[in-house]
């Protein structure tokens, strides 16, 4: 590899060719401010906060370090008082057109321009004249977007076209430019996938979850309700980030304790309900592989991902498989089983998931979602909201004892934990699957095929004496990908394909804790976070779904074995073909 010589504020560094000022600036140990900058997906130079002053032999000027190629001999000062001065001024203009209400933000204290201007002491706006006033946008059950608080860095755009989608863009020119949809009319008309996507990579307020902890804190004050909360696999993995700790650190104890605290009448882990979905996918593959039903079959899984097949490829929902959601099956699971054991009537039972997943805000309110007549789930909250409710209630969460979920509903196998990770349902419906057609209780059930952070990965499995070959996928455009192939005949072979909606599965979802670019740029969140739930799975001693002994009572009690009737009036849904804009 041929390799530059160069000197970051007098430290010389040697630098790959190719690489920009930025690049050698980190590998000199010296992080220089940005606000547009996405490493590989929104390197365009547009906001200016990243200046240096850089001398290739002509003397110094003034460049944008995160898109400027270094050269052999280069200098490059990153704090002078030119730099200074002329990132305060930068800022300055950003904050004549901003809306400067930080206190009531949700984004206040985690806001890299609010960090940007504490950092240079700007305070106050120099400059005054012309300001747009934008109407708020919400007219999606789980995103606003207030575009008094953008700052045009385009970077939600870019994670927009990552997943393909690319449903918001740059309005208009000059001081009129706005990001926005389309003809500006509501998300709610555009064919967005709810993903979420766009709100982690904001660097501001401008695009955020829709808040639903109030509806939350209004059900545990009710004291007529019963309520109770389900948490994703995923969300141990990364809320403790919320409150200051190391990425990848478990702290499910401690979220259980906390979520107690919190006056929830039953604290219960969708992991039961992952056992669940993969009993009920990897009977639904076995009996399409040997009647003849529509194959590949795709996992259900995602609700972000369902709803890009309902969109772009609606002529192929005969391959989804009907799964609802973990997060639908627990609630399912909650407002029949639980309600009969408990003698409550579902009307009173008020259901709240925490995901980390704006999209499974929309998904409570699909249709055919409601097994005991009402919905499966009323309320869906993502992590972040849940550290939000943990805050205002005033519990130390490092200072928490570690709990256990409630029983019965809260005991799980590793198979259920991994689902957090993408490669993690494929992974655990493969132990399931090789089980039931082996007739074996076989001990190798590790498939690291399936796994890693890669957007795509292909495997050819060998169960029974016969390869099955499967794929995964991860984000929006991997999937496009992916049905694009099976459009075209399905060369691979494919019998079972795994699809998540977010690049990295559930750990890397659009309502996790939000880390600063400069993190996402230099730190594999994805497979930190995905660690975390790997290595509680090697840790437990059931690892396969259909061992749980959870789901043997519920199939012996309620259901009366796999795949009667009443299983599949509960726990399968319907898809829909939508319009991608409507008025």
């Amino acid at each position: 590899m041929d390799m530059l010589n160069v000197k970051i504020n007098g430290i010389s560094v040697s630098v790959p060719k190719g690489s920009t000022i930025l690049d050698a600036a980190r590998m000199a140990g010296v992080e220089i401010p940005t606000l547009c900058f996405m490493k590989e997906k929104n390197e365009i130079g547009a906001c200016r906060i990243c200046v240096v002053e850089a001398n290739e032999g002509r003397g110094f000027r003034i460049v944008t370090a995160c898109v400027y190629p270094v050269t052999e001999g280069m200098e490059v000062l990153t704090n002078t008082e030119k730099i200074q001065k002329a990132r305060r001024t930068t800022l300055e203009l950003i904050l004549s057109v901003h809306n400067k209400n930080c206190l009531s933000c949700v984004r206040s204290t985690n806001c890299e321009l609010q960090k940007l201007c504490r950092d240079y002491g700007v305070d106050s706006t120099a400059f005054e004249g012309f300001k747009p006033v934008y109407e708020i946008d919400d007219s999606t059950p789980h995103l606003v977007r207030d575009n008094n608080k953008c700052v045009l860095c385009r970077r939600c755009v870019a994670a927009c076209n990552e997943q393909y989608v690319g449903v918001i863009g740059a309005n208009n020119r000059g001081i009129d430019t706005a990001i926005g949809t389309p003809f500006e009319v509501g998300l709610a008309n555009v064919p967005c996938i709810s993903c979420g996507q766009c709100t982690v990579v904001c660097p501001t307020g401008a695009l955020v979850e829709k808040d639903d902890t109030d509806k939350v804190w209004e059900a545990l004050a009710d004291p007529n309700k019963h309520v109770v909360v389900q948490t994703a696999p995923s969300i141990r993995a990364t809320l403790g980030e919320c409150f200051g700790m190391p990425i990848g650190t478990n702290v499910e104890g401690k979220m259980v304790a906390a979520l107690r605290r919190l006056g929830f009448d039953k604290v219960f882990d969708t992991d039961f309900a992952a056992d669940l979905t993969i009993v009920e996918e990897a009977n639904e593959l076995v009996e399409r592989i040997k009647n003849g039903g529509t194959l590949p079959m795709i996992t259900s899984c995602s609700p972000g991902w369902v709803k890009f097949c309902e969109y772009y490829y609606p002529d192929m929902l005969d391959h989804l498989s009907t799964c609802k959601s973990p997060q639908q099956m627990a609630g399912a699971v909650i407002k029949t089983y639980y309600a009969d054991k408990m003698g409550i009537d579902p009307k009173d039972i008020v259901s709240v998931s925490v995901m980390p997943c704006t999209a499974k805000k929309f998904e409570i309110g699909r249709d055919d979602q409601s097994a005991a007549g009402v919905p499966d789930v009323d309320i869906a909250i993502t992590t972040r909201e849940l550290s939000r409710m943990i805050m205002r209630a005033g519990i130390h969460f490092d200072w928490l004892p570690d709990e256990e979920f409630d029983s019965p509903l809260g005991e799980d196998t590793g198979a259920a934990v991994i689902f957090g990770a993408t490669g993690g349902v494929m992974e655990a419906a493969l132990r399931t699957a090789n089980d039931w057609l082996t007739g074996k209780d076989n001990t190798e059930i590790d498939f690291n095929a399936v796994r890693g952070t890669q957007g795509l990965k292909e495997a050819a499995v060998n169960i029974n004496g016969s390869d099955i070959k499967v794929a995964v996928a991860s984000g929006a455009a991997a999937a496009k990908c992916v049905m694009d192939m099976m459009k075209n005949g399905n060369p691979h072979g494919w019998t079972f394909v795994e699809i998540m909606g977010c690049p990295g599965g559930c750990v890397n979802g659009g309502g996790q804790p939000i880390q600063p670019q400069y993190v996402r740029d230099t730190v594999d969140i994805k497979a930190k976070r995905a660690k975390a739930l790997y290595d509680q799975d090697a840790s437990m001693p059931l690892r396969k779904s259909h061992e749980s002994p959870v789901i043997k009572a519920l199939y012996s009690e309620w259901y009366d074995g796999f795949g009667g009737h009443k299983a599949h009036h509960d726990l399968h849904t319907s898809y829909v073909p939508r319009k991608k804009y409507t008025k």
